[in-house]
């Protein structure tokens, strides 16, 4: 069995769904329920007595130990964790929370079990921890890509926690030789996602006729990366990566924020069009947010060299199957799109 932290999130299901078309290794399955979290995206499979779910705070120490001493997992794989910048920036003491004592507990919780098990078991277990390429700081557009020992420099109050998790995970394999592995990941995309990351929103948005808000001038770059080759890449991190190396996992697709509201619209408009005009037409600048990173960019080399993985989706491919989803799935979008949701939009898209 393996433990999965925040597995009803949006990676962190995607993962848990991806693992069971791939493996019959059961899961369990462990989640706080945040506004983020989302059991629906699980449904299909319900049921299933390999998927094992525990409605657990990773800040709980003895509901881990419990866990952990029940279930007897042969690695962690940690996604849990507050993700949103704009919440960080209105609400940082949940980020510090969430990501820097919740993996601090978690941390704890494995370095107990992991030192009890026998000598087989004990070299075999790995604790995988999924990051943000945020850690890194901004780019300009001539700077070289995030490399794996590209310095940290964390802008916002979500990078700066999520850094803080970073080095903990890190010190605990060179002080208690915890089997760490890290990933950094570059932005991710794809079906199950929360509708206030950029292309959800956009999609809702458009298809409700409500305005599409973009910060700033709309050139900030990120480099996108389909869920479904991060599930991928983390598979194959756990299974080949060597303890205590980090990974940086990227699709190399550097994308402006408008050039990537535009081929949303230009999908919507091919799959899904107006009465009359473009989706384009609802297209609306708005201020742009605090500290907002100018450019993001991974240089994935590392993993395609080490361990031969590259992504199996272009951007194109990636994007075309994301919208046709959001398209198939309009209960899915509906039921997370609670009051809460709505009190978020209102807060930060209103001027």
């Amino acid at each position: 069995m393996i433990l999965v932290t925040g597995g009803a999130g949006f990676i962190g299901a995607n993962f848990v769904l991806d693992w069971f078309r791939q493996s019959d290794e059961a899961v369990l399955n462990v989640d706080k329920l945040t506004y983020a979290g989302n059991l629906g995206t699980l449904q299909s499979l319900q049921g299933n007595p390999k998927h094992v779910f525990a409605r657990v705070d990773i800040c709980d120490r003895a509901a881990l130990d419990a866990l952990f001493a029940e279930h007897k997992p042969r690695a962690v794989l940690h996604f849990a964790a507050e993700s949103h910048v704009d919440r960080s920036i209105h609400g940082p003491a949940d980020f510090v929370q969430t990501n820097v004592v919740g993996t601090f507990t978690l941390l704890e919780a494995t370095r107990q079990y992991w030192n009890a098990l026998p000598g087989a078991e004990k070299a075999a277990f790995r604790f995988l921890h999924v990051s943000t390429d945020e850690v890194f700081g901004s780019l300009s557009t001539t700077d070289p890509q995030f490399s794996e020992t590209t310095p940290y420099a964390p802008n916002s109050p979500y990078s700066a926690t999520k850094a803080g998790s970073d080095h903990l995970v890190r010190a605990y394999h060179h002080t208690y030789g915890l089997p760490v592995l890290t990933t950094n990941c570059s932005n991710n995309y794809g079906p199950y996602q929360f509708p206030e990351k950029l292309i959800p929103l956009m999609i809702a948005n458009a298809l409700a006729g409500k305005p599409l808000p973009v910060y700033g001038d709309g050139q900030n770059v990120r480099d996108w990366l389909y869920v479904g080759d991060h599930c991928s890449a983390i598979r194959e991190v756990l299974a080949r990566g060597q303890s205590g190396e980090t990974y940086n996992v990227g699709g190399w697709n550097e994308k402006k924020n408008l050039e990537v509201v535009h081929t949303l619209c230009d999908l919507l408009d091919e799959m899904r069009p107006k009465a009359a005009g473009s989706y384009r037409d609802q297209i609306t600048y708005v201020a742009d947010r605090a500290g907002h990173d100018r450019r993001y960019a991974i240089d994935a080399r590392k993993l395609e060299r080490e361990l031969g993985w590259k992504p199996a989706e272009t951007f194109e491919t990636g994007l075309r199957k994301t919208v046709l989803w959001y398209l198939d799935n309009h209960a899915w979008v509906a039921g997370v799109q609670s009051g809460e949701y709505q009190n978020w939009v209102a807060k930060h898209y209103a001027a």
